[in-house]
């Protein structure tokens, strides 16, 4: 053991090691070119709504890609089990890269109506299937060439991929929004980032199809020990399926958050919270993840050394114990206009909460007019803050802005829209007088401080992320090891960390609080912290053994 971890690493390796992550970065660029564009997608497939509802809804597009993941890890799970690693994960670059490439040439709701924005979430969904069967494949392929005593190091590359994935999808946006005007990149520029992902496509194929078959795969064969029923192996036996859901809840639901509210969470609080303009806030996550990626293999090698399990719940502690803070220097630092207003004269929507509705409406259908819906509804479509105070006495709903009153009204003999189009004017009238920014002012942004603050939060993500794909192969047989350990990495990834962007922005639509969105990751978190402490195993001095016994 000691020769294996101390010895040096193979061309033949290090070739495994960057055609799997080479692909892999690919394959997450694709994925995450919706989320780097949500707010212009939002426009382009989602229109006929009010601008709130409409990104919320292109979030929820966005995670349906998420939440089909767990099904994709199932079917190609079971597939790699099977047939084998290799031509699994390179079924699966084929179904992204395509997918992606006709995003790029689907027409918008203004050309085809809601054909558009059914289309789009189709595409998501294959998406979805297919990134659901390439993380698992890349991951157990690097692990079962690596050395015992080195899995964490090599695998650790694999986990840079999805960060360099979305740091190369944001590098490219920002190239093409740089070499046109702002009105062609939001009218047709945006597609060409997914135009080009066919490049990208035809890349992955030839570096994957000069792979060799995993040798732990290719013995099980030989001796003809490969599972023929993984899913009632994985899923269907206690032994086994309890395994799954400690490293769900124990491991990858709170390894998912962390993951998802330094990475996107964050781009959308500063363009869609702070107002920070689109090309800014993508330099500045951009710069982040550039700062922290090399930390992935950091944690990921001294995983091989410390263990996978304290370094992966230390990144969901420091994450509970400091997302308020941080997102609060946040603003102090990317909007501090926005913060001063907030302090100097904060709004308060006073109303019957009874009367109140949850301020949502992908569909459109919903016309929010009771006077409490008209002023949370001015307020959403403007971005700003606001706290609820139940009315008392007679008074009528209204909007407090410091001590300015706004007096809603009762829209539903209104329409024409003209009594709302005038409330909405007052409104803007009064927080302007009130200092409230329509967006972050660019020289008053503290750069430094926004990066390091956002560096901060990535490094988190890479605590919890470095080591997750060594620990989770560690946990399973070889033999079921690609359905087993696909569906929890999934369901967390897929389902707790995608739909977190959506959750928490609809909880701050709902509440009208900058913050309250960061609940969900703090709770799910604090639950993996617990969990994890006391019933998952250390796993960093096992073997991988070719019968899986």
């Amino acid at each position: 053991m000691a020769e294996s971890a101390s010895r040096r690493m193979t061309a033949e390796e290090r070739r495994v090691i960057f055609a799997s992550s080479l692909g892999t970065v690919f394959e997450w660029y694709d994925f995450y070119l919706y989320g780097s564009l949500a707010a212009i997608i939002s426009v382009q497939f989602f229109s006929g709504v009010n601008p709130t509802a409409a990104f919320i809804f292109a979030l929820l597009a966005f995670a349906a890609g998420f939440a089909v993941r767990p099904f994709g890890a199932i079917v190609f799970g079971r597939l790699g089990d099977l047939v084998g690693r290799k031509y699994t994960f390179l079924v699966t670059i084929l179904i992204m890269g395509l997918s992606t490439f006709i995003v790029g040439l689907l027409p918008g709701y203004a050309a085809i109506g809601f054909a558009a924005p059914a289309i789009l979430i189709l595409l998501r969904l294959a998406q979805g299937l297919a990134i659901g069967g390439e993380y698992g494949g890349a991951a157990i392929y690097v692990a079962e060439h690596a050395p015992h005593g080195k899995r964490g190091a090599y695998t650790s590359w694999i986990q840079t991929t999805a960060t360099l994935g979305l740091f190369l999808s944001l590098l490219v946006i920002l190239g093409c929004r740089l070499s046109m005007s702002k009105e062609d990149f939001e009218s047709w520029g945006w597609r060409i980032p997914f135009l080009l992902s066919i490049f990208l496509l035809g890349i992955s194929v030839w570096i994957r199809l000069k792979l060799n078959e995993s040798p732990l795969f290719r013995k099980m064969k030989e001796e003809g020990t490969l599972s023929k029923s993984p899913l009632t192996e994985s899923f269907a036996r206690w032994s086994n399926m309890k395994i799954v859901i400690i490293a769900l809840i124990g491991l990858t639901a709170g390894q998912a958050v962390v993951w998802y509210t330094g990475q996107f969470y964050a781009l959308f609080f500063l363009t869609q919270v702070l107002k920070v303009d689109g090309q800014t806030a993508n330099i500045l996550i951009g710069i982040g993840l550039l700062l922290a990626v090399p930390f992935f293999v950091v944690f990921g090698t001294l995983s091989d050394r410390i263990g996978r399990k304290p370094i992966i719940l230390a990144g969901c502690l420091l994450a509970v114990l400091t997302y308020f803070p941080l997102f609060s220097a946040l603003t102090h630092f990317a909007n501090p206009a926005l913060e001063a207003a907030r302090e100097n004269a904060p709004v308060t929507v006073v109303a019957d909460s009874g009367t109140c509705s949850f301020q949502f409406n992908p569909v459109g259908t919903a016309s929010f007019t009771t006077p409490c819906d008209v002023a949370k509804s001015a307020l959403a479509k403007c971005g700003i803050p606001y706290d609820n105070e139940e009315l008392t006495g007679e008074d009528e709903a209204h909007i407090l802005v410091g001590n300015v009153v706004v007096a809603s009204f009762d829209a539903s003999d209104d329409p024409d829209g003209a009594r709302r189009e005038s409330f909405e004017a007052t409104l803007s009238s009064v927080l302007t007088s009130a200092g409230y920014p329509a967006s972050a002012d660019p020289d008053a942004i503290n750069y430094p401080m926004v990066v390091l603050i956002l560096f901060t939060l990535i490094l988190y993500a890479t605590m919890v992320y470095g080591p997750i794909a060594a620990m989770l192969v560690e946990l399973f047989p070889t033999r079921i090891r690609y359905t087993s350990m696909s569906l929890p990495y999934h369901l967390g990834n897929g389902w707790f960390g995608g739909f977190l962007p959506t959750v928490s922005f609809a909880i701050v639509a709902a509440t009208g609080n900058l913050y309250s969105g960061l609940w969900y990751p703090i709770i799910i978190a604090a639950m993996t912290f617990v969990v994890g402490l006391i019933f998952v195993p250390e796993t960093k001095d096992r073997e991988l053994h070719p019968e899986g016994s």
